[in-house]
């Protein structure tokens, strides 16, 4: 494979006895110090969740456009961190509480969405959206009797519709 070289994992490779958080925090650390943004990172615990959240700062070079920088990173970092696979825990990556604003936009857009679909009596489909952002509307809207909800494409053009439900 001549022209080809293999980036090893920080300093070699990936240590086996790793706590999956302190890899988590290695991985992050090092990644907004390649992009050299000076920001803390925390890393926390929780049933079923390890959170990486990285704050201070301008976190928008980490954000990225419409979250697309951030979104890869938490991808990498489920792949890094559970090369196994995910098992009982997934990761989550946010920046001085993105993920929440982005969150509370997308319930606006989804109540904005059952209210055209009820008033017009036709679905409402939503620009592409990444599967935790199509996640967020799907939850959302689900205790709402009077829509429902679905998603069509094929990733990274992936949507959700708002569909009145039929008597």
């Amino acid at each position: 494979m001549s022209g080809v070289r293999e980036r090893a994992y920080p300093e070699g490779e990936p240590d086996e006895e790793l706590d999956p958080r302190d890899a988590l925090r290695e991985l992050l650390e090092e990644i907004v110090g390649a992009l050299g943004i000076d920001v803390e990172v925390e890393v926390e615990e929780r049933p079923g969740v390890l959170s990486g959240r990285v704050y201070g700062g301008d976190v928008g070079l980490f954000i990225g456009r419409r979250g697309q920088t951030i979104d890869a990173v938490q991808h990498l970092a489920q792949r890094i961190v559970f090369p196994d696979g995910p098992g009982d825990a997934r990761i989550v990556i946010d920046a001085d509480g993105y993920r929440e604003r982005r969150a509370e936009l997308l319930r606006d857009d989804a109540d904005d969405a059952a209210e055209e679909a009820v008033r017009t009596g036709r679905a409402v489909e939503f620009d592409p959206l990444p599967s935790w952002e199509r996640r967020v509307v799907h939850e959302y809207l689900r205790d709402r009797a009077e829509v429902q909800t679905h998603s069509e494409g094929d990733e990274p053009e992936r949507y959700v519709v708002v569909s009145p439900v039929e008597d």
